[in-house]
C-alpha cells in the first residue's frame, strides 16, 4: 500500500469537465461539444469528486464544460467545492450569461470566470455562430460590474494568429485582470474539421513581451508555446516565470463528465485514460505506480528530434504532451518550441 504522506506527486490543481452540453458545436472544439454524455455524473457523484479533491490536497479546479452552465445542477457542484475551500475557476463561452447566473456566481465565491474568445469579431463568429462575440464581450462587461474577476482564453489558429495586436487594442479597453494565449491543439473536431492550427510561436511570444510592460492586465502564453527564448521569465504573464515541463499526472489531473481521469483534460484520447472514478478512488488511481507514466518515468534520454540534445531538456521535457500527441504523435518532440522554429 502506498504511503501517500511520502508520495512524491502532489495533486494541486485540476481540470474538471462537469458536462460536455454546449450551446456551440464550434469547427475545432477539442471535446467535440454539443450533446451530453449519457450518464454523466450525478450531483451526488460530483460532491463525491469533490471530497475527493480536497482528500488529495488539490487547491484550485478550473471548470469547464461543453458549457459549465448548460448544466442544471452546476451551481451544487460549484459549491461542493468552494464549500471545501477549493478555489474554483468556471471557463465559459459567455453565451448563457445571465443575471441569475451572476447572483449564483457571487454567492458561490468563486475565484474567477474565464471567458473564451478568439479574436475580432469576425474571426471569432466565423468558428463559432454569430453574434458570439457580441455576447461574450456582454458576458464580460456585466460579470466586471458585479465584481467578478474575469480574463479572457484565446487559442490561436492559422486563422486568428495575426489578429493578436488588432485584438489586443480592443482588450486594453476591457476591465479584465488576464489574458491567456494558448495553441488550439488539432484534436476532436479541430482535427476531423481540418482545422489549420499552424502558427509562429516566435512571433506570438515576440508579441506578448511587447505588450507585457504596458498592459493593463496579465498577458501571458499557455504551456503549450514556448520554450527557453530570451523572452522567458517575462511571457508566462507573471515575472519570473518559467515553463518547468507538462505537469500532467505530477500535480495536475483532468477529470471528465463520466468521470474518466487522465493527467490533463487536453489529452482528450483513450490512451491517456488512467482509470474511471465510478470504479476506483481518485486516491487509487493517484497513486498508483502505472499512472500517468509517460511523466512520472521521464528522463531526457526520451527527448527527441529537436528536442534531444538541448540544453533546456531536463527542465521543458520536450513540452506540452498533448499538443505533442495530437500534431505528431510524438510526446517528447514539441512542434511549437520556438528556440528551433525555422
Amino acid at each position: 500500500m502506498t504511503d501517500f504522506e511520502t508520495f512524491p506527486f502532489k495533486l494541486r490543481s485540476c481540470v474538471w469537465e462537469i458536462t460536455l452540453a454546449c450551446c456551440f458545436k464550434c469547427l475545432y472544439c477539442g471535446s467535440c461539444g454539443g450533446k451530453a454524455r449519457e450518464n454523466e455524473l450525478t450531483a451526488e457523484e460530483c460532491d463525491d469528486v469533490a471530497r475527493q479533491l480536497k482528500e488529495l490536497g488539490c487547491r484550485r479546479v478550473s471548470m469547464i464544460g461543453g458549457e459549465v452552465f448548460m448544466r442544471p445542477d452546476w451551481e451544487s457542484i460549484v459549491r461542493s467545492l468552494t464549500s471545501r475551500g477549493i478555489k474554483t475557476c468556471i471557463i465559459t463561452n459567455g453565451f448563457r450569461m445571465s443575471d441569475g447566473v451572476i447572483s449564483s456566481l457571487k454567492r458561490l465565491d468563486i475565484e474567477s470566470v474565464a471567458v473564451s474568445v478568439d479574436g475580432p469579431e469576425r474571426v471569432h463568429d466565423a468558428f463559432r455562430q454569430e453574434g458570439s462575440y457580441k455576447r461574450a464581450f456582454a458576458a464580460i462587461d456585466a460579470l466586471t460590474n458585479a465584481g467578478i474577476p474575469v480574463s479572457v482564453i484565446s487559442a490561436l489558429r492559422a486563422d486568428n494568429a495575426p489578429h493578436l495586436k488588432e485584438f489586443y487594442e480592443t482588450l486594453k479597453g476591457c476591465p479584465i485582470f488576464a489574458w491567456q494565449i494558448q495553441a488550439c491543439s488539432p484534436m476532436g473536431n479541430a482535427g476531423k474539421n481540418s482545422v489549420d492550427v499552424r502558427f509562429s510561436a516566435k512571433d506570438v511570444i515576440r508579441f506578448v513581451d511587447s505588450v507585457a510592460d504596458e498592459a493593463p492586465f496579465y498577458v501571458g502564453i499557455a504551456d503549450n508555446i514556448g520554450y527557453f527564448t530570451r523572452e522567458e521569465g517575462r511571457v508566462r504573464g507573471a515575472r519570473g516565470a518559467v515553463f518547468g515541463g507538462c505537469g500532467a499526472g505530477l500535480d495536475a489531473i483532468g477529470i471528465d463528465s463520466v468521470g474518466n481521469v487522465r493527467g490533463c483534460e487536453s489529452m482528450y484520447d483513450e490512451a491517456f485514460i488512467e482509470g474511471n472514478l465510478r470504479e476506483r478512488s481518485l486516491k487509487d488511481i493517484w497513486t498508483d505506480p502505472a499512472s500517468f507514466r509517460y511523466n512520472r518515468g521521464f528522463d531526457e534520454s526520451m527527448l527527441t528530434g529537436t528536442c534531444r540534445g538541448c540544453p533546456f531538456g531536463g527542465v521543458c521535457a520536450g513540452g506540452c504532451r498533448s499538443y505533442n500527441y495530437f500534431t505528431t504523435g510524438r510526446l517528447y518532440e514539441s512542434p511549437l518550441c520556438a528556440r528551433h522554429e525555422n
